[in-house]
């Protein structure tokens, strides 16, 4: 069992050092996954990594009736507190502007380059649809995309070898690119 996993479940029993520990242990990790995700973006989002984690580990603290299991789950949830923090990051900028606000690249999920700007919005939206048709690969895309994971960790944080990982980042990333496309995101 991992440090993380044993300082979840200390948690769960209501060890607030625990929780103290944990936080201090995974922050920095949580911060190189911000990092890593936000410089993706070419800085057309206008957070931080620092704010980003800071929101993140603001929220997750406040998740008191979680009961954590292992490291993967911490780190699915991290994922998805991310991805809501843009989400709202987005929604926010929306409300300002008509052109939809928060652009982000595909880079990541067109796998070149070259790939155009797409809204955050549409990401989510987009991916909340990949969820209802394959919960698994919509939870993938979440920690790679979202949260900023290598194949390689996310291999680690699901369970499955990094071929799997691969394969299946491959087939949902294309997925989304081509709903993404063709503007049917719901």
């Amino acid at each position: 069992m991992s440090d993380v996993t044993e300082l979840l479940l200390q948690w769960n029993e209501g060890d607030e050092e625990a929780r103290a520990q944990l936080m201090e242990k995974i922050y920095s990790e949580l911060r190189a996954i911000a990092a890593r995700h936000l410089s993706n973006e070419r800085h057309a989002i206008d957070l931080q990594p620092s704010a980003l984690v800071n929101e993140a580990y603001m929220r997750l603290i406040n998740l008191n009736r979680i009961e954590w299991q292992d490291r993967a789950h911490f780190f699915a949830m991290s994922a998805r507190i991310m991805r809501e923090i843009l989400i709202d990051e987005a929604r926010k900028r929306g409300a300002a502007k008509r052109d939809g606000g928060v652009q982000v690249t595909l880079t990541n999920l067109a796998g070149n380059s070259q790939s155009p700007t797409t809204n955050v919005l549409m990401i989510h939206e987009a991916l909340e649809r990949l969820a209802e048709v394959d919960p698994e690969r919509a939870r993938l895309v979440e920690l790679r995309f979202f949260a900023g994971l290598t194949i390689e960790e996310t291999a680690a944080v699901l369970g499955k070898s990094s071929a799997t990982v691969k394969r299946s980042w491959e087939v949902a990333r294309g997925w989304l690119f081509q709903v993404m496309n063709k503007g049917n995101t719901r």
